[in-house]
């Protein structure tokens, strides 16, 4: 903790510096939230659970976290790019990520015209691909399903697939190479993660690619991705969806679907249908209503999986404050939350974001 203490400091002490550069823009950015929460059959962290709770939880809304990045103008249209960003438990101020000194991003790259390359850690082609269709707009990442089991935030598979650095998530990768090219409203991506495991090129290693198209109103998004574990066992991945903007109504949907080798014979398939629309009511007023359905096959074992309705509200206070309430109500199927626990699980949310 101490020496996530000194980093920092030392980013702040040396933003004056990097701002009276003329050829350098430095920016120090962030957002805190902070709501408090009763649920009914989960858990503070939104976990299946027999009984209910009350909290105060940070990042319903957006995930609280702070960073900085920057850019420098190389001439000729070409920038040098870089991004440091740290997750943040805003109800304690504790780090996200205690392991690591920047959990969400820690890259450097290039980029012209006609794309970019970045290098470090980044999140996936599938984080990408979600982004512009997911039906809740990326909110409340610990209840979407397409942020969770869809870009792989939560697979719940227990191993570490990709350099990822945790056995819990495979949403960011270490070591990671990623290209972006655009051509009007097409955008294409590839991405390679390398495992750098000793005497073993593929352990840990990823590779995969996106496709995206935005014109006027309409926006399709796609990827497709491939992650080693240490024993050289696959999990592979992919996602397509789409959302339309029509006059003050957003209709968003997407399918995902991934597959994990988990042993030697032994397999998990998870599938994610989405579906939402977002109505801008009032000019400050948003009022969102999403439903997920997931599905999970496991070699040797019952299939299962849940549904899950979520209906946000969000008001404007100003450009980077917001006010919000929001709530879900999950069906579990087949026992997916454990036989000690309720069958299904309600939650209602209320908060304050702020970004800056």
């Amino acid at each position: 903790m101490k020496n996530m203490t000194g980093a920092a400091c030392a980013l702040l002490a040396c933003a004056p510096a990097f701002a009276q550069t003329a050829s350098t823009g430095l920016t120090l950015y962030g957002v805190v939230d902070l709501g408090l929460r009763h649920a009914s059959g989960l858990t503070a962290a939104n976990a299946p659970a027999p009984g209910s709770q009350h909290s105060l939880g940070s990042g319903i809304h957006t995930t609280s976290r702070w960073g900085v990045r920057g850019s420098e103008d190389l001439g000729g249209g070409a920038r040098a790019l870089f991004n440091l960003e740290s997750g943040l438990n805003a109800d304690t101020g504790a780090p996200a990520n205690s392991a690591k000194y920047f959990d969400r991003a820690s890259w450097v790259g290039l980029q012209n015209a006609w794309g970019s390359i970045a290098l470090g850690r980044q999140t996936t082609l599938l984080a990408d691909a979600i982004s512009p269709v997911d039906p809740l707009a990326m909110r409340f990442a610990s209840v979407n399903p397409n942020i969770g089991v869809t870009a792989l935030s939560q697979h719940g598979l227990g191993t570490e697939y990709g350099s990822a650095g945790a056995n819990t998530g495979s949403y960011r990768l270490d070591n990671a190479v990623k290209l972006s090219g655009r051509w009007g409203g097409l955008t294409a991506r590839a991405m390679v993660g390398v495992g750098e495991v000793a005497s073993q090129s593929s352990a840990l290693s990823s590779h995969g690619l996106g496709l995206a198209y935005a014109d006027g109103g309409l926006t399709v998004s796609g990827a497709w991705q491939t992650f080693k574990d240490a024993n050289l066992r696959p999990l592979d991945a992919a996602t397509l969806g789409a959302a339309w903007q029509w006059g003050s109504v957003r209709l968003a949907a997407n399918a995902g679907r991934s597959k994990a080798q988990t042993g030697a014979a032994t397999h998990t398939e998870q599938r994610v249908l989405s579906t939402g629309a977002t109505w801008a009511a009032l000019p400050l007023l948003d009022l969102t209503a999403t439903y997920y359905k997931i599905d999970r096959t496991r070699t040797a074992a019952a299939d299962d999986g849940y549904g899950r309705m979520v209906a946000f509200a969000e008001y404007k206070l100003s450009r980077r404050t917001r006010v919000y309430a929001e709530l879900d109500h999950t069906r579990w199927r087949n026992n997916f939350q454990g036989a000690a626990n309720k069958r299904t699980a309600t939650g209602v949310s209320a908060g304050v974001m702020h970004s800056f």
